[in-house]
This record gives structure tokens, C-alpha cells and sequence, in this order.
């Protein structure tokens, strides 16, 4: 069993390999976060057993939040102030992202329930949890937020590359001398003790809190070469394009077309709320638009990391809109759920 999990490990790294070879030729942006991607999503569309076992992830993911946390330093709390206003302006933006793509979601068929699931702009695994225990339809949910993540993966790095924004990793990172590897060696402790916790997405963030408490303290930052960033990026690339399993090319194309509008409604919406903040905040444009991105917390962090787009910024708003929708969104499902059941009522009366 190990031995099999190993092999399909290392075939989907393979492949990730090949991708991130042929993007870095073709002079693709990110090419080993997004030519790993590619590859194992296409490779797994077409049938292909590929994966990476959890622990290989969670580790990778955890050594990235040591990254992330280490860009806080003692400077960092007089920005903080500032942060309010944007939190609170994150906060309307996802509402009203959420209210636009569910009722995108209802007009392709979706119940009530689902859809709004599937339009919650973050926390995947307890959006798709609490959709099915609300009624919803697990499936729907779970494809519908997995391809919203990819597309928005797809499209932020190569509209702020061709826009010219965001240094990117080869242009910050070469110079970068290793310091504080020894962080790296509490992974172990710290990763189950932020499961142990509840902390949402702890391989992430209780690392990530870790480095943070330390950079500013100033005790200790964790920075690493280009090299050590590509190495994790290949990691994750690999393991989030190897998702998508067990779809035939026609419902593919349907559930693409689909969760490309909801995904192009919710990037409208939150830039417009991210333009807000850029102006009222004085925020970079580029720096706001990906705090609000309606990505995945983890893969907007890799993003962050690879564009050099300040990943604290980042990292707390995403966090903010995590914790807001996992407190929310259980008290909406229950009024979806009897609200539907008054209409269905209702209508067979």
C-alpha cells in the first residue's frame, strides 16, 4: 500500500517535472508552479492515477508558511493599523461575490444550497463539508470550487506578468543567502499541533504563526534560493493539478464553462472592491487584487510568495475571509435549507 501510494507520488512528481521543463523553455510565468499544475491536470482528466500523498504536501506546505511568516517583521505593526478599513471592505466584496455567483450557479441548475456553497470565495474543505450536511450536493460543490481555485491559479500569474507586476521569484530570490534552516525541524511539532488546535488549514498556518512570532520578534527568518522555492512550488503544483480525476472530457467542458463565468464574475466583483482598497488604503493595486482573489488560502499564498506581492498583506486577508465564511456560512446553509423547504412546500401545496 505504501509502496503504490509511493509510486503514484513520484509519478505524478515526474510529471510535474516535465511540466515545469516545458514551461521554463517556453518562458511561461511560473513555470514550476503552474507547468506541474498543467501537466498532472491533464494527466488526470485523461485517466491518469496521480497524486501526492498528503504528507509530502503537508509537509511542502508547511515549510512555505515558514516562508510566509518570515516576511513579518518589527515593522510590520505599524502597517496594521491601516488594515481595518480593508478588512472591512474584503468583508462586502465577498458578500457580494457570493450573492452574484450563486445566482450564476441557480441559473445552471444548481439548489439553493449548492449553489451558494459552491460560490463561498474560500475555505474549500469545510465549504464542500457543510454543504453536504446542509443538503447540497457534494459533488457539484466540490468540482465548482476546485476548478474556481485552478482558474484563478491560471489567471492571476500571467495577467500580473504581462501587466508587469509582481518581481517574481528569479528576480528576488538569487541573491537570497539560507538562513535559519533549523526552522525547519520543528515542522514535525508544529503541524500537529495546529490540527491539534483546530486551526483551519494548520499545515499552513501554524507555521506560518510560528515564523510570524519569531520575524517579529526578530529572532529568526527562514529565506531560501530560487532553487528552494521551485523545489516547493514543483511540490504543490503537482498536487493541486492532480485533483481532477475521474472526469470524462465532456463533463469537464461543461463544468469549465460554467465555473469559468462564476470565476470571471467573482474577479470582476472583488477587483472592484480590491480598487477600493488600492485607493483608499494605499495599497498596490496588485497587492490588493490578490489579497481578495477568490483563490484557495494556500494557493494564494504560493502566488504571493512566487510574485513577491507582500504575502502578509496576503496571508491575513485570506485568513480573515476563511474565518468569516466558516462562521457564516453554517448559520446561512441552516436559512437556505428551511427556506427551501417552505418554497418546495409551498409549491406542492
Amino acid at each position: 500500500m505504501i509502496q503504490a501510494s509511493l509510486q503514484v507520488t513520484m509519478r505524478s512528481l515526474a510529471i510535474g517535472a516535465v511540466g515545469g521543463i516545458t514551461f521554463q523553455f517556453a518562458g511561461l510565468p511560473l513555470p514550476w508552479m503552474l507547468g506541474p499544475l498543467m501537466a498532472n491536470m491533464i494527466a488526470s482528466a485523461r485517466g491518469l492515477d496521480v497524486s501526492v500523498s498528503e504528507r509530502l504536501r503537508n509537509a511542502f506546505l508547511g515549510v512555505l508558511g515558514l516562508v510566509m511568516g518570515s516576511q513579518m517583521t518589527p515593522q510590520l505593526t505599524n502597517r496594521i493599523i491601516d488594515w481595518p478599513l480593508s478588512a472591512a471592505l474584503l468583508l462586502v466584496g465577498v458578500a457580494a461575490s457570493t450573492a452574484l455567483t450563486a445566482a450564476w450557479y441557480r441559473r445552471c441548475g444548481f439548489d439553493p444550497v449548492s449553489a451558494w456553497f459552491a460560490s463561498a470565495p474560500g475555505a474549500m474543505t469545510a465549504m464542500i463539508l457543510l454543504g453536504d450536511k446542509m443538503g447540497g450536493n457534494p459533488q457539484r460543490i466540490a468540482i465548482a470550487q476546485s476548478l474556481r481555485v485552478m482558474l484563478v491559479i491560471l489567471i492571476l500569474p500571467p495577467l500580473f506578468w504581462g501587466l508587469g507586476d509582481g518581481a517574481g521569484p528569479s528576480e528576488v530570490a538569487d541573491e537570497v543567502q539560507i538562513n535559519d534552516l533549523w526552522l525547519l525541524l520543528i515542522l514535525p511539532l508544529v503541524i500537529p499541533l495546529g490540527s491539534w488546535i483546530r486551526l483551519p488549514t494548520p499545515s499552513l498556518l501554524a507555521p506560518l504563526f510560528l515564523a510570524g512570532s519569531l520575524g517579529i520578534l526578530d529572532v529568526a527568518s527562514l529565506q531560501l534560493p530560487s532553487w528552494g522555492m521551485g523545489i516547493i512550488f514543483w511540490v504543490l503544483g503537482s498536487a493541486i493539478g492532480a485533483r481532477f480525476g475521474g472526469l470524462s472530457s465532456k463533463s469537464m467542458g461543461k463544468h469549465l464553462w460554467q465555473a469559468g463565468v462564476a470565476t470571471a464574475l467573482a474577479l470582476v466583483t472583488l477587483g472592484i472592491f480590491a480598487e477600493l482598497i488600492h485607493r483608499v488604503v494605499d495599497v498596490p493595486r496588485n497587492v490588493a487584487f490578490l489579497a481578495l482573489a477568490p483563490g484557495g488560502f494556500g494557493e494564494m499564498a504560493i502566488v504571493a510568495v512566487a510574485l513577491g506581492l507582500d504575502p502578509t498583506f496576503v496571508a491575513f486577508h485570506h485568513l480573515l475571509r476563511m474565518v468569516a465564511l466558516m462562521a457564516f456560512a453554517p448559520l446561512w446553509g441552516l436559512w437556505l435549507t428551511k427556506n427551501s423547504k417552505f418554497v418546495n412546500q409551498k409549491n406542492n401545496s
